[in-house]
């Protein structure tokens, strides 16, 4: 990291002409000087809104910064005095993302670029390098100024769509606009503006800066297995994403709340001749519109397609034909798919707009074929005049989880009034409600739809040679011209994997190159990432050429498709620069047998996967540091890799919520100001676990303050009946059992209970014995409350909840016990009859539904010295995933009832919350758990389950390890050979049933 400690900012935030804040800009900046004499030291300290590309010479240096609350934002610092050379022009290059929108991982604040170059030459008194020829100090810098140069970015196309409602824009990039050479000397910038001073250091809304705690990600170029296939395919006529939550609710980019809406989108469609015409909607993004042509309903039924993907094709005679669509709904930001098909020339234009000036696109399937799909690729001219209107909003509501709300009113008389127009006339008179969607909402280049929703595919024969886009050499594959197709090819990275698309090909000018990546396919069926836009389109200039893709991504597997392509494409490379969290793996198992250490190597990639600047909780759909996933991620992270910085970071980002809510978010930094209040407590758990590994009192003197604030405000929400009663987001697992987002659900009182204990024992520690006191009174009258309202006795069970009638939940789950058990609520008899509800749940439970449950269960599993119990478990519940051809574990399980498709086993394919077997197999296969705070002494204490042998490694806070591994010999007698460091004294514990001899390494 190389940080400066308090240092002194001469540089001034720079941004160029235009709005402060603009929607999805890419800007760049350049310095250009000279060091005439030899540099001993340089270090340049940078930050962007929202994000940026350094580089230095032509060479990418880095990139950042690290998600920030815009209160404490992150700067980064690099040395590059071996990168400056005498005599020679050296240039400082950025690329700034700004987003101009709140994401899952951003705030909203403002364009800016912040760059200081300190400079220690290895002699005094010489030439500043400025070019003055005037005597200089030793010392010397260059900071962003009004000497500074910028311009926009030209290949990157602006109006490109939401990649997710988590994150910001997918990628759109048009090579021939844009020289790549900016980033060199030989660059000439002399067109570009001189860069604007917006302010000094400290200004609105970055009031601190704070450097950068954790280390760089890493960039690690992996190149694909193989190509699985080869085919030509052919997309529909028009295809488009429409921002209706950038047009609909209010203020949207400067939150990422959920949104209700109430309007309609509106299009002419005209038609030279009679034709059958096919609407689609490949993803519609979570609204479920309502669709009228000519005044003409279609009902559900009249549509093909699985949901998500609907399709509704009807007969429409020649002329003019109104398409009205009600898109009144909740939305969170994700894009609205939408496409056209026909056989016969169509054209789409908005109604209540003038028709001076060109007309909108003409749309010929015919043409389109001849042209390899470049007119469906948006290779053409973009039309002056939109396609479509947008009729109201004539209400919106921003919703916020844990905050009284109120209904979307769907009663307006001209909301009700527009659904009965038959034809554009009729829309007359309601034109003050009526506007044109204006470009930065709607784009043309729906790579998605255009992958997604093909009307025609026809598998190739593959040649061998076309492995050649899979193999690290000079060769190139050939992608051929396919006449009247578009030609794909799917590659196949052997593995899920998180970071940048990389390509290098010959193409000719103008062909347009779709990427679009997924995690899993079988039997040539493609699970779609619908609500994730996980797309790239590049359009290629003339000749040979390479591009680095500057958004993150996660896949296995991408799509790469060829369209207009002049002459067969040479690709001679494509593979992903993976990037995260710079972790080595110091952890490991094996053991005697073979799923289970397959089970633990997919746990500790999946949490590397899930490692970038926070935990994130899937490298795919959503890139989000979720604060409650996180505490099961720290304990694997530890027992895997040993990392401590990521989880301190994450622990300290909660806090910064409090402006938003003092229950804390469950997100962070988010937009979204969204509450679980199950991720508070387990944060709070995640302090004192980070304690009892790190050893650092001062850690919780530090967190204590917020810790016992968000404790407070909890106790409020405590009801007449002693029970903890929250109207938000109830969620613990993806299972059908009855956790409402009202009322009193029980396994959150229960981890209440338990998260009062934690807070307490915080307390002590950090010095507040009375704060501390307080919090285990409290417990223990939660604790009483919760045994005598949550019990039901006629079912001798804990209720799932207490509904609003203040009746009981009609379910009960394994879920409830599991918490139950772990967070000490019962006692006695009832004790025991919980815990058999575990080992044996009746048939009348609801099972646990996804790996992140499992991780409590196999906690309550360990404290019952069920050990067996949790390896059965693991390797029937991991083992269907491995069965499947995972590298990573998945977010679900197949049985959670979350989907009805059974070929669809998960959501996501790769998600850290599911990591847990990388923590017990450490823990207790192995056995090696600390013994005290900072794990100076070490408890090893294997259980062989039922395995004949066991090795590895757990890595310790200091940064050393303890290497430990067991055999059988007999029936009865377990060999344990020990490794450690001299200053950590080791404690051995043997098995129950088992004599042990102890070797000492």
């Amino acid at each position: 990291m190389n940080q400066t400690a308090n240092p002194e900012w001469k540089a001034q935030w720079i941004w160029g002409s235009g709005e402060p804040s603009p929607r999805n800009e890419w800007r760049c900046f350049r310095r250009a000087f000279k060091a005439r004499h030899s540099v001993q030291s340089a270090s340049i300290r940078i930050s962007a809104d929202s994000r940026y590309v350094l580089y230095i010479d032509g060479k990418p240096l880095g990139r950042g910064p690290v998600r920030s609350w815009p209160f404490a934002w992150s700067y980064d610092e690099y040395e590059i005095g071996h990168l400056l050379e005498p005599g020679k022009e050296t240039v400082i290059a950025v690329l700034v993302m700004h987003y101009g929108i709140s994401t899952f991982q951003y705030l909203r604040g403002r364009g800016g670029l912040l760059v200081q170059l300190d400079i220690l030459n290895a002699e005094s008194g010489l030439d500043s390098g400025l070019d003055s020829g005037d005597p200089h100090p030793q010392e010397w810098s260059i900071v962003t100024d009004s000497s500074w140069k910028t311009a926009i970015h030209r290949g990157h196309d602006p109006n490109s769509s939401r990649i997710s409602c988590q994150m910001a824009f997918t990628e759109i990039i048009d090579a021939a606009k844009w020289d790549d050479r900016w980033i060199t000397a030989a660059y000439d910038d002399s067109d570009w503006e001189q860069a604007s001073v917006i302010g000094p250091v400290g200004m609105e809304p970055w009031t601190k800066l704070v450097p950068r705690d954790i280390p760089y990600l890493t960039e690690e170029p992996v190149h694909p297995s193989r190509v699985e296939s080869m085919s030509g395919v052919r997309p529909p006529a028009w295809s488009a994403v429409i921002d209706l939550y950038g047009m609909m609710s209010p203020n949207s980019g400067e939150h990422a709340n959920n949104a209700a809406f109430c309007g309609y989108l509106a299009t002419r469609v005209i038609l030279n001749e009679a034709a059958s015409f096919t609407i689609g909607l490949p993803d519609s993004g979570r609204i479920d519109p309502v669709i009228r042509v000519d005044g003409q309903v279609y009902a559900p039924e009249d549509f093909t397609g699985e949901a998500p993907e609907r399709y509704l094709t009807i007969a429409l005679e020649a002329g003019e034909h109104l398409l009205l669509m009600d898109v009144t709904g909740v939305s969170h930001g994700h894009g609205f798919h939408l496409g056209f098909d026909c056989a016969s020339p169509f054209r789409l234009e908005a109604v209540n707009v003038p028709k001076a000036g060109k007309s909108t696109a003409d749309q010929n399937a015919g043409e389109a074929m001849k042209a390899g799909g470049a007119a469906a690729g948006g290779s053409v001219a973009q039309p002056e005049l939109s396609e479509f209107s947008l009729i109201g909003p004539f209400d919106a509501v921003a919703m916020i989880d844990h905050r009284p709300t109120r209904p979307l009113n769907r009663e307006h008389p001209d909301y009700q009034a527009v659904r009965t127009a038959a034809s554009a006339s009729d829309l007359q008179t309601y034109a003050a409600w009526i506007r044109p969607v204006e470009p930065p909402f709607i784009n043309r280049n729906d790579v998605f739809a255009s992958c997604v929703w093909k009307r025609d595919e026809a598998v190739q024969r593959m040649p061998a040679s076309l492995q050649f886009a899979a193999i690290a050499g000079p060769d190139a594959a050939v992608l051929p011209v396919l006449p009247g197709w578009d030609t794909e090819i799917v590659i196949d990275f052997g593995r899920e994997l998180s970071g940048y698309i990389s390509f290098e090909l010959d193409a000719a000018s103008g062909t347009v190159i779709d990427l679009y990546g997924f995690e899993f396919m079988k039997d040539g069926w493609r699970q779609h990432t619908y609500q994730l836009d996980n797309t790239l389109r590049y359009r290629c200039r003339e000749g040979r050429q390479a591009y680095t893709s500057l958004i993150r991504r996660g896949l296995r597997y991408l799509a790469l498709t060829v369209r207009g392509a002049g002459r067969p494409v040479r690709l001679f490379e494509v593979k992903m620069i993976q990037s995260n969290y710079p972790v080595a793996n110091i952890g490991s198992f094996r053991s005697s047998d073979t799923p289970l250490n397959e089970i633990w190597r997919i746990s500790r990639d999946t949490t590397r996967l899930c490692m970038e600047d926070t935990f994130v909780d899937c490298p795919a759909y959503e890139q989000a540091y979720w604060v409650g996933d996180a505490r099961n991620e720290a304990l694997v992270g530890y027992y895997a890799f040993g990392a401590k910085e990521i989880v301190e970071r994450c622990l300290k980002l909660v806090p910064g919520s409090e402006f938003q809510t003092p229950l804390y978010a469950d997100q962070v930094p988010s937009g979204w100001n969204s509450v679980i209040p199950n991720w508070t407590f387990f944060w709070v758990t995640a302090c004192l676990e980070y304690y009892r590994y790190d050893g650092r009192e001062e850690f919780l003197h530090g967190i204590w303050p917020h810790v016992k604030l968000a404790m407070e405000q909890y106790l409020k929400h405590i009801d007449g009946n002693g029970l903890f009663s929250f109207d938000g987001w109830n969620l613990l697992d993806w299972a059908p059992f009855e956790q409402p987002n009202e009322g009193v659900v029980a396994p959150q009182n229960m981890f209440l209970c338990r998260t009062l204990n934690h807070a307490a024992e915080i307390g002590a520690v950090a010095g507040d014995q009375e704060g501390s006191a307080r919090f285990r009174k409290e417990a223990d009258k939660l604790k009483t409350s919760i045994n005598i309202r949550l019990w039901d006795e006629a079912r001798q069970a804990y209720a799932d909840c207490i509904r609003r009638d203040g009746g009981f939940s009609g379910t009960l789950s394994a879920q409830t016990h599991v918490v139950a058990y772990l967070c000490d609520i019962a006692d006695g008899e009832r004790l025991e009859k919980i815990s058999s509800h575990i080992l044996q749940p009746p048939p009348s439970f609801v099972n646990i539904g996804s790996p992140f449950m499992s991780f409590f269960y196999y906690e309550a599993l360990a404290r019952m010295g069920r050990l067996d119990v949790m390896v059965d478990d693991m390797r029937a519940s991991y083992g269907i995933m491995i069965e499947n051809g995972a590298t990573a574990c998945w977010e679900m399980y197949p049985w959670s009832g979350f989907y009805k498709d059974p070929r669809i086993l998960t959501r996501s394919h790769c998600h850290a919350w599911s990591a847990g077997p990388a923590y017990f197999l450490g823990a207790y296969i192995l056995g090696v758990q600390g013994a005290n705070p900072g794990w100076s002494t070490v408890r090893v204490a294997p259980q062989p389950c039922g395995l004949e042998r066991a090795s590895g490694s757990v890595p310790l806070p200091d940064g050393g390890r303890i290497d430990v591994s067991w055999r059988i010999e007999g029936t009865d007698r377990l060999i344990l050979a020990v490794s450690a460091p001299l200053h950590i004294e080791i404690r051995t514990a043997a098995p129950e049933g088992y004599d042990m001899k102890v070797e000492f390494r």
